[in-house]
């Protein structure tokens, strides 16, 4: 019997709606339950061949614990050991790479210190920065939020370099990034499954949170559509992660990726809507039931983004060079045939 487990925290409709769903098609060798730990033995496979994670960004034991059960040969979604060296402007810069527009972005080190330095650490850091170049480049009014936090914590909209000052010294150790700020037509959210399923939902990131969701907003245009599933897909296959939900600010018909670095995004029917939420756990569901499906005992069975692929192959870090490569290799395989 293959086992898929769904860890998590607070939440409370997605879980059990993701279990009873796969258990509801009654795949024969193929049960799903909540995940159950009494104990973490180095190496040891922990009795589950896909563990579906919504919860270890909060809890470090968990990221412990599926690393080992990712050693163990347990299919983890998402992938902890990318989820853990992944952050949002690394996610920007290798949107650039990849050509998916996003808004001009800036890192910028800790306002205080982190614990346990000096001044003495930072003796390759110029005093002051570029200040003057990283407005030019960025523009006013911009966002100033964490390079790698979640959700709307310590974002601040700045509306000058004084504004930014004053909430700069507000930031104590969190490392920030300033980010233009884009003024939208329109904006959409689309949950990403299994680097293949895409669902575009419009939203309005202004709302209150329980009515981001537009289920009223006219028809956007087609082509404007494939093109935010394009680029939607395109993230998603660089990071490799399986369960992700990526924004886009359309402005001037041009859709710009603004937050693709949610792994763990909301899934609640009270906020996402019934017709979304429904969406969301069927399409969960068959991914965990095809990763267990193919799942390989005691084997590597974490997912891995072109990306870290394109990176252990020495290659160019490009979708081309990466599609290419596919194709000589299939093109190689039929003449030895």
């Amino acid at each position: 019997m293959k086992k898929i487990g769904i860890l998590f925290g607070q939440e409370n409709t997605f879980p059990q709606a993701f279990v009873d769903r796969v258990n509801e098609k009654n795949v024969d060798g193929i049960v799903a339950e909540f995940v159950s730990i009494d104990k973490v033995m180095q190496g040891e496979y922990m009795g589950y061949d896909v563990i579906f994670d919504r919860i270890s960004q909060d809890v470090p034991f968990y990221r412990g614990m599926l690393k080992n059960a990712a050693i163990a040969g347990t299919a983890v979604v998402n992938n902890p050991f990318w989820w853990a060296a992944d952050d949002k402007f690394f996610n920007n810069a290798l949107a650039t790479k990849v050509g998916v527009p996003v808004p001009k972005t800036v890192l910028l080190p800790s306002n205080q210190h982190p614990a346990d330095t000096s001044a003495n650490s930072f003796r390759n850091l110029s005093f002051p920065l570029d200040w003057e170049g990283i407005f030019d480049y960025v523009g006013f009014p911009a966002y100033f939020k964490p390079y790698s936090g979640g959700g709307w914590k310590s974002v601040y909209r700045v509306e000058d370099a004084a504004d930014f000052f004053s909430k700069y010294n507000e930031t104590e150790q969190l490392v920030m990034m300033l980010q233009e700020e884009i003024t939208f037509d329109s904006y959409f959210r689309c949950y990403c499954i299994d680097r293949k399923d895409v669902l575009i939902m419009p939203y309005e990131p202004r709302n209150p949170h329980h009515l981001r969701y537009v289920s009223n907003a006219e028809p956007a245009d087609q082509k404007l559509l494939d093109l935010i599933k394009e680029y939607t897909l395109k993230l998603n296959m660089a990071l490799g992660y399986d369960f992700n939900t990526v924004e886009f600010a359309v402005r001037n018909g041009v859709p710009i990726a603004i937050d693709f670095c949610n792994p763990a995004p909301d899934a609640d029917v009270n906020s996402v809507g019934q017709e979304n939420f429904d969406w969301v756990v069927e399409a969960a569901a068959n991914m965990a039931i095809n990763k267990a499906k193919i799942h390989r005992e005691g084997l590597n069975n974490l997912t891995w983004g072109l990306f870290v692929k394109a990176s252990v192959n020495d290659e160019l870090i490009s979708f081309s060079n990466v599609e290419k490569k596919k194709a000589e290799s299939t093109k190689s395989k039929a003449k030895k045939k």
